[in-house]
């Protein structure tokens, strides 16, 4: 069974750094492309980031590059999100999420809030 559960949000100010972390449970992580999506109020889920499998590199949204980094840990079975330089448009539910088999898995996001 497939199961994603995320972590590390929370309350910041403008210029912090947070760590969100994606622990996985049913998957090898480094065999998918493991990605981060968020949901600001009243928007639609976008991208953030994703992790390709084995080796395959990373990409970023315009709005994050330079500012958040993907990783995985195969150990650990868990992918992480470093998010600096936070700005208070970042603020939203992070969410990680894989296919796997031809299905869609959530977890049940972690709240990022970015004010002063």
């Amino acid at each position: 069974q497939v199961r994603l559960v995320e972590s590390g949000g929370g309350l910041v100010l403008p210029g912090d750094s947070l760590r969100l972390s994606c622990r996985t449970a049913g998957i090898v992580v480094n065999r998918m492309n493991m990605n981060w999506f968020r949901q600001a109020p009243g928007k639609e889920r976008e991208f953030v980031a994703v992790i390709k499998s084995e080796g395959g590199g990373t990409e970023y949204a315009d709005s994050v590059k330079g500012r958040f980094t993907i990783s995985r840990d195969y150990a650990r079975s868990t992918i992480f999100l470093q998010m600096d330089n936070l700005r208070p448009e970042s603020t939203a539910k992070y969410f990680c999420n894989v296919n796997f088999r031809g299905n869609e898995y959530w977890g049940q996001g972690t709240q990022v809030t970015v004010a002063s």
